[in-house]
């Protein structure tokens, strides 16, 4: 049994304000000049925000700007898949199609950590072809809908556990079109994941979140964090066992020597990047079902490398060496690590002066339509325009981080 001190250290590792106050804390030793990666220089700081105020204005003239989730990707070349989704759903009682809905995104997610610069995905009904992110939104959903995660041919638009757990290597690899010259990085990590979800589900399906949220529910409104701690609790044994307290697999949680803090916790610094996806991705669905969905700035800013390069590319984050652009790094190096969290601090920092460029007050621009407008699609412009599309730090990763 798991010690009450243990218990108390996971369930704080699993809130936004402990996300947030590690990722200041390492932050602070930055301004410092005590970290061993990198500096920071809040000073260029303005220029970004900047720059984000003007990618915003061109992909949303009117600052009408949705949520920053994965249904935006699903939507990819112009086409609504997703309200093509809908309506095929549409016939189904008003609880199933939030289960349907959780069933999709989920999945999505979950497939979407980097993809690497070389993997292509060519979707055959419409003749486009889709890279990174945007190509397995794409993929997945047509996985999705021609019945891969469902045990049920009657009933394709499902996921289940266990399909899932029964997730065919060669099937998911011709899925996803992999080959020799279409490598997909981290594949084996991405089906691992998806059948460790098929275990834990236990003959459940992962939209029966949604009834678990729903229970969350005080009055019709659910708060915010409610939804990334019960994706935490879902997912919690999905996960690479990485770092481990008292035996609860602690996810995507890293050791650092400025992260602070007391206790069994002290030292960690939890990131949550996936889960937080996946959190703010399941808003629409749970406000499609008429729940009010209240502090969502309570969530923090993604871990990931397209808001973290934008940092580095604009010369926020300053590599205190060369190797930090040099080498390929494993995800808990403290390279990664400082740079994530590094991240996640300097988008709460970024987020009141894109508003004011954008003659917004501080609270009409929240982190998840700030990083829509936004930081995400910045990050990747700067990217292609300096690498192609590659992030400035390279990450070895697995497929199951970010």
């Amino acid at each position: 049994m798991i010690r009450e001190d243990a218990r108390a250290a996971v369930a704080l590792l699993r809130r936004p304000d402990a996300i947030r106050q590690r990722c200041g804390n390492i932050l602070d030793a930055g301004l410092a000049g005590r970290l061993d990666h990198f500096d920071v220089a809040l000073g260029r700081l303005p220029a970004v925000a900047e720059c984000v105020a003007d990618v915003t204005r061109r992909r949303y003239p009117s600052l009408d700007i949705p949520y920053h989730s994965r249904w935006r990707h699903l939507d990819a070349g112009g086409l609504r898949r997703g309200e093509a989704f809908r309506a095929a759903i549409s016939a189904l009682p008003p609880d199933e199609q939030g289960r349907a809905k959780i069933d999709l995104i989920a999945v999505s997610v979950l497939l979407d950590a980097g993809a690497g610069g070389d993997w292509r995905f060519r979707e055959v009904q419409t003749g486009q072809t889709f890279a990174r992110s945007e190509g397995l939104a794409v993929a997945s959903f047509r996985m999705f809908e021609a019945g891969v995660f469902s045990s049920d041919p009657s009933d394709p638009w499902r996921a289940d556990a266990r399909a899932l757990e029964e997730l065919d290597e060669c099937r998911m690899a011709d899925a996803l079109q992999v080959s020799v010259d279409n490598p997909l990085v981290g594949l084996e990590g991405r089906i691992a994941l998806l059948r460790a979800l098929g275990r834990t589900l236990k003959d459940e399906r992962i939209g029966s979140l949604f009834d678990a949220l729903r229970r969350r529910a005080r009055q019709g409104t659910l708060e915010a964090p409610a939804i990334l701690e019960q994706v935490l609790v879902a997912l919690e044994d999905i996960w690479p066992r990485r770092i481990e307290l008292d035996g609860v697999n602690l996810g995507d949680t890293w050791p650092h020597p400025a992260a602070g803090g007391r206790g069994p916790s002290a030292g960690l610094v939890p990131l949550h990047k996936l889960p937080q996806w996946l959190a703010y991705s399941l808003v629409e669905p749970l406000e499609d079902a008429g729940l009010v969905v209240s502090g969502l700035d309570r969530l923090t800013g993604l871990a990931e490398y397209r808001n973290g390069g934008l940092f580095v590319d604009l010369d926020v984050l300053v590599p205190r060496h060369p190797a930090v652009s040099a080498s390929a790094h494993a995800p808990d190096s403290a390279v990664v690590v400082e740079w994530r969290a590094l991240t996640v601090a300097l988008l709460d920092r970024l987020a009141p002066m894109v508003a004011a460029c954008l003659g917004l007050g501080p609270t009409e621009l929240p982190l998840i339509r700030m990083l829509e407008g936004g930081t995400w699609a910045a990050g990747r412009e700067q990217a292609v325009a300096r690498r192609g599309g590659a992030p400035p730090i390279r990450v070895a990763t697995d497929g199951t981080l970010f």
